[in-house]
């Protein structure tokens, strides 16, 4: 097949589309390489990708820029694209709105007359809200604009599918850890200051806690909905074990052999209490099922981070 992957030179963009390639099928990328962390790390990212038989990739801005070439002969899309993060979102509203519903309702008008046979579009454990526990039934309350305007791209598309028929399905993901976690993200700031010997600091009190999806995880479940996820249907997408904060620091001190020094801040606004993947239906569809646990996928992303620095990189990649 071919497929169209967005955020081809992100975190989880980039390892889903190394994977399709090792299928045996055919991957066109689009990146805009958005300036929410630097662009180096991403090229970083795509490298392998450039050098790789059957992708092809194009610089494109969902936003603006003329899509239709890239979805010449495209059977399916996977719109792993968006501007993360949840602190950023409260000062600048208007990138998170232009990028995550803008960017998705242009990628939409462009898809529908290529008659592709499948939309993929990644959301966010974000839309639950506060506490995010439990199966897609749960009731959305999102405590971050980030979290409001994914939120907002999941109705965008559902409607697209109850008015047009458009064939497209949603998978929430829950906080993917692993190598090329984006520098912004929790388990690589600790890993880089235990590292350097710094302080690590949490805010909150540290027993806030996550069912983290390993990243290989996270891309298995997204190449099995691709054929096997039902239209219009949300599904979770989930590590299978529970961890806090502080038990994940724990791990990844004794994987580097040191004694964190924690200081405690006050607890960021938007910042998640709990959350747990139901992920009973993503399994029953498409036979889902994580197999890293923390445990493992914690002491492999601080062995990548490690050699990085060995290797004299300053900046882990990330997405």
């Amino acid at each position: 097949m071919r497929i169209l992957v967005t955020g081809v030179a992100g975190f989880v963009g980039s390892h889903l589309a190394e994977q399709l390639l090792a299928d045996g099928h055919e991957v066109i990328g689009l990146d805009s390489f958005t300036d929410y962390y630097p662009r180096s790390i991403k090229e970083r990212n795509l490298s392998g990708l450039l050098a790789t038989e059957g992708f092809r990739f194009h610089e494109l801005d969902l936003r603006h820029d003329q899509l239709e070439p890239a979805l010449d002969g495209v059977e399916v899309v996977v719109n792993q694209a968006a501007m993360a993060g949840l602190m950023r979102s409260w000062t600048d509203f208007e990138s998170y709105a232009s990028c995550n519903l803008l960017g998705l309702q242009r990628l939409i008008e462009a898809a529908r007359p290529a008659n592709v046979r499948r939309f993929v579009q990644i959301s966010t454990s974000s839309v639950y809200g506060t506490d995010a526990v439990g199966n897609e039934d749960v009731a959305t309350q999102p405590v971050s604009p980030y979290g409001v305007t994914k939120l907002a791209a999941e109705k965008l598309l559902l409607a697209h599918v109850a008015v047009h028929g458009f064939p497209a399905a949603i998978l929430r993901y829950f906080s993917i850890y692993g190598p090329r976690q984006r520098p912004d993200m929790a388990y690589n700031i600790f890993t880089e200051a235990l590292m350097e010997g710094r302080p690590i600091v949490v805010f909150g009190d540290g027993f806030q806690s996550r069912s983290n999806t390993f990243v290989s995880d996270a891309v298995a479940g997204t190449i099995s909905a691709i054929d096997r996820a039902e239209v219009g249907t949300i599904y979770n997408i989930g590590g299978g074990e529970e961890i806090t904060l502080l038990d994940a620091i724990g791990i990844i001190a004794d994987e580097l052999g040191v004694k964190p020094t924690i200081r405690h801040e006050t607890a960021r606004p938007g910042d998640q209490r709990r959350t747990w993947a139901d992920i009973t239906r993503a399994r029953d569809a498409f036979d889902y099922q994580p197999r890293v646990m923390p445990a493992e996928g914690l002491r492999a992303q601080v062995r990548w981070q490690s050699a990085l620095r060995a290797e004299g990189s300053k900046e882990p990649s990330g997405a």
